[in-house]
């Protein structure tokens, strides 16, 4: 039995099984695994087959590195030179000539609540194996790739590894992935995968293997192999014309000889090009720049074709409501008021992502509460997709405000036809453009009780999220034009939004899904066109993970 584990294990470790699409029971069949978490023992047993749940550091060898310096065409040249100083320069009583002479590491959440031995307790993330049972609640960092077991669906930020905008919601059965962050519930979940296995860490890996050649080193190279051939054509002339023809005396050659090795070397080439980036890295940095690599500044001056995240870089990565497109539903109310329900059917504390746009909007968040005495406040849920407050104003009437999914506030507002087709008519507008809308309610409740269900609800406004573009994005972009270079967008998003984000930009719009471009099904108006040509006429490439951007 123990040999069939292993096996199994084994296939688990080479990703053989598919572990995110089968059902949920079938997972802990084949991770060998139940409900009731793994034991100690068993736990250790696993961590010597899939190793520690946390990405390796790079090693490198001091003294290998301090070498690595020294191993460049310029570098031999000196070195020759130095051992013809020290060997061969000796004779007519002159004593020798001598002269003088950072890692990929990504973590994963470094703690995490773990089921074994039928015990929770806090762990490092690294013990985790597959076939762990862990829990998962708000604001804990996804320690390992797992499925969710049974419970409240759960609301994930996966902005840093899809770009996209808004937390995703994962009902029971889902797929979670590490590095992604828990904004909304709690729930247990059966680890699938640990460390360089994970989505992450296979990010982590494709971007590790590169070792690509920077066109400045290069371009010393040459230089570099130039200089050698120089001076070895001008030696063996010089060795000629001296011995042979001249009949000069050993160490009077060797001088000469060394003269030429020496003279014939840009010794001060390396010294004036790094002070020069050096100082380009400067004049960046007073730009708001970070230089990570200095050689990246001549590569950076000799592209042609600049490719930008989405999210966060072009964008501000924080939803915003366009105040222009609110649509207003109902007679004698206007923009600004619709907005000011909306804050007050939101959280002012522990807010998810859209209370913080909505009360964000107001000029002073405090406003969402001014003037009004809080009752009762109903949470979202998956059941009812909206929230709701209960508040007394200043005259002592009560009232209700609710924003949440429009379907759902329609329903709750018993909207006639007219309105629904309105309603529906605005949402597939803001579609078109990638906006998300959200939908306003009010309520009048003249039992004055929180239990109460009060009169019939008013359908009020439709308001755009969306997550705007920089301020600067857009002048960089057509300075970054202007100047010859080829800007384009890659993100996870939706394709509406992307298109929508290019638009404001002046990026254009024409823009394709990976699947169209690198999938096996591509679009038909572009199957016939090579690979290469389809991504230069992009302005904007989408649906890009870490392993898609490598292929791109």
């Amino acid at each position: 039995m123990a040999t069939d584990k292993g096996i199994d294990l084994e296939q688990i470790r080479n990703e053989t099984v598919d572990l995110e699409k089968i059902p949920i029971e079938e997972v802990f069949e084949q991770l060998k695994c139940t409900r009731e978490g793994l034991s100690g023992a068993e736990g250790e047993s696993r961590l010597q087959i899939f190793g520690p749940n946390k990405l390796e550091e790079k090693k490198e060898s001091k003294f290998l590195k301090f070498l690595g310096f020294m191993w460049n065409p310029l570098s031999w040249v000196m070195e020759a030179a130095a051992i013809m100083a020290i060997a061969l320069a000796n004779g007519d009583g002159k004593p020798p000539d001598w002269q003088d002479f950072v890692a990929l590491m990504a973590g994963l959440a470094p703690k995490t609540k773990v089921l074994r031995d039928g015990k929770w307790s806090e762990q490092e993330a690294a013990i985790l194996v597959p076939g762990d049972i862990i829990t998962v609640k708000l604001g804990d960092i996804i320690p390992a790739d797992a499925r969710l077991l049974e419970g409240d669906p759960l609301k994930v930020d996966q902005s840093a590894l899809t770009g996209e905008s808004l937390p995703v919601t994962k009902s029971p059965g889902d797929e979670i992935f590490s590095g992604s962050t828990c904004k909304q519930g709690e729930i247990e979940a059966v680890v699938i995968a640990t460390g360089v296995h994970t989505f992450f860490g296979k990010a982590a890996h494709l971007v590790d293997s590169t070792n690509q050649v920077g066109h400045f080193q290069k371009v010393l190279t040459a230089i570099g192999n130039f200089c050698i051939c120089s001076i070895a054509i001008g030696m063996l002339i010089e060795i000629i014309v001296m011995y042979p023809i001249q009949k000069r005396k050993y160490r009077d050659g060797i001088d000469n000889l060394l003269v030429l090795l020496i003279g014939g070397i840009p010794i001060a080439m390396p010294t004036v090009l790094s002070v020069t980036m050096a100082i380009g890295s400067h004049k960046l940095s007073q730009q708001g720049a970070i230089t990570k690599r200095m050689t990246a500044i001549e590569e950076m001056a000799g592209m042609d074709v600049l490719c930008s995240d989405k999210t966060g870089t072009l964008t501000l990565n924080k939803l915003s409501v366009d105040k222009n497109l609110v649509e207003v539903f109902t007679k004698g109310v206007d923009k600004e008021h619709v907005l000011l329900l909306a804050a007050r059917a939101s959280r002012i504390e522990n807010q998810d992502a859209i209370d913080t746009a909505i009360v964000g909007m107001l000029a002073d968040p405090k406003e969402a509460r001014a003037g009004i005495k809080e009752v009762h406040f109903l949470p979202f849920n998956p059941v009812d997709k909206r929230t709701a407050l209960t508040y007394i104003d200043g005259d002592g009437d009560w009232h209700r405000a609710s924003k949440g999914a429009p379907e759902q506030i329609l329903i709750l507002c018993n909207c006639k036809e007219d309105i629904k087709r309105k309603a529906f008519s605005v949402i597939d507008k803001f579609a078109e453009r990638g906006l998300r809308s959200l939908a306003v309610a009010r309520q009048v409740v003249p039992e004055k009780s929180k239990e109460s269900l009060g009169s019939a609800w008013q359908f009020v406004g439709l308001l755009p999220l969306f997550d705007p573009p920089r301020h600067d994005s857009a002048e960089t972009i057509r300075r970054a034009l202007n100047l010859g270079v080829n800007v384009k967008m890659i993100t996870g998003d939706q394709l509406a939004i992307a298109k929508e984000t290019g638009r404001r930009l002046g990026m254009g719009t024409n823009m394709y899904p990976s699947a169209s471009l690198l999938g096996n099904h591509k679009d038909e108006s572009i199957a016939g066109l090579p690979i290469e040509e389809l991504i230069e006429r992009q302005t904007g490439l989408l649906g890009y993970f870490q392993n898609t951007n490598m292929k791109l």
